[in-house]
């Protein structure tokens, strides 16, 4: 069964990708490339350059690839620019998400596996999330992703779709040069651009009641953000119609100081930091609770910080291969 990737040149699509075709899955992507890079991309696998909220242009590649299921990531990503373009977020996320349950519908393709994300839960009342934990996102680029679930879940019962929609965490790491996270919007990243740059990094707030007053997060290693796709991917090939949100995380917290700490160790250069104030809406805690992920799919987080960081790091300090022109 032939599987659509959207989004699959971009960080995490790309290494969902090569999972997906570890396990013997034929693999297309479609890709706007206005963020991904297409060199992610393998040479036996298509890629067409077409954005997910143009629906002629996915249902004409559902028809020809003759898709059985899709694993949709294409999506604008960035909390920041949500909160200064929320119309452009909604027209592109839910758009895009509209747009692909309308081809899927006309093509009769009824497997999905939606990337959402633990940004659906804002500001939670504890520390510890589960799927039954109240969404309540704060910004454009959560509510995006909630809307996106509800739209999924109504099509599921108009259409008969089959879904599972997955709430991952801070994702980190890299598989290889050519696919490490490059773009400095999330900490590790941040931190590899400020060393390279011999500038301090600035930790927002060090007044959170933590362990030691910065804010601590669920980190999980982009491999095993893969092997979640993939094992939703198997359960959508082999078992019964389902329509369930998953927690992605390792069930384990860190807290900004903590990466800085373990960046330091595994580059052998201390991490010079200065104390910046809060982010309005920063919860000082969540943490995923993977119970049921593991339930359901058989899947649990395989690597720790230490494993993130050094993946990460050698991703980052290796140039990539330039692609081959073909």
């Amino acid at each position: 069964m032939t599987w659509l990737v959207t989004g699959g040149a971009g960080y995490i699509g790309a290494h969902v990708v090569r999972r997906l075709q570890a396990d013997g899955y034929p693999v297309v992507v479609l890709d706007d490339l206005s963020t991904g890079d297409p060199g992610r991309v393998p040479d036996d696998v298509p890629l067409v350059e077409a954005a997910v909220t143009d629906r002629r242009a996915v249902g004409r590649v559902l028809r020809e690839h003759r898709v059985g299921g899709v694993v949709h990531l294409a999506a604008r990503k960035s909390p920041a620019e949500s909160v200064a373009r929320p119309n452009w977020y909604h027209r592109e996320n839910v758009g895009g998400v509209a747009a692909l349950l309308d081809a899927m519908s006309g093509a009769g393709v009824r497997r999905l596996v939606f990337s959402s994300s633990a940004a659906v839960y804002g500001v939670p009342a504890g520390s510890v999330v589960n799927e039954r934990t109240p969404a309540a996102p704060i910004n454009p680029y959560g509510r995006t992703k909630l809307a996106g679930e509800r739209l999924i879940r109504t099509a599921g019962g108009a259409d008969g779709l089959s879904w599972l929609a997955l709430r991952y965490f801070n994702v980190v790491g890299a598989a290889a040069p050519r696919l490490a996270d490059r773009v400095p919007a999330n900490l590790v990243p941040i931190v590899f651009a400020a060393l390279a740059a011999g500038v301090p990094v600035t930790v927002t707030g060090a007044d959170y009641p933590t362990r030691d007053g910065t804010g601590v997060r669920d980190y999980v290693h982009v491999l095993d953000v893969a092997d979640a796709h993939a094992a939703a991917v198997r359960r959508l090939c082999t078992g019964p119609p389902t329509a369930r949100v998953l927690n992605v995380g390792t069930g384990r917290g860190y807290s900004v100081l903590d990466v800085l700490s373990r960046i330091g160790a595994v580059t052998a250069r201390p991490v010079p930091y200065r104390i910046g104030p809060r982010r309005p809406g920063d919860p000082p805690e969540v943490i995923a609770d993977p119970t049921l992920i593991g339930r359901q799919l058989g899947w649990r987080a395989a690597h720790d910080l230490t494993d993130m960081v050094a993946s990460a790091w050698l991703a980052w300090s290796t140039p990539p291969v330039p692609a081959t022109p073909g």
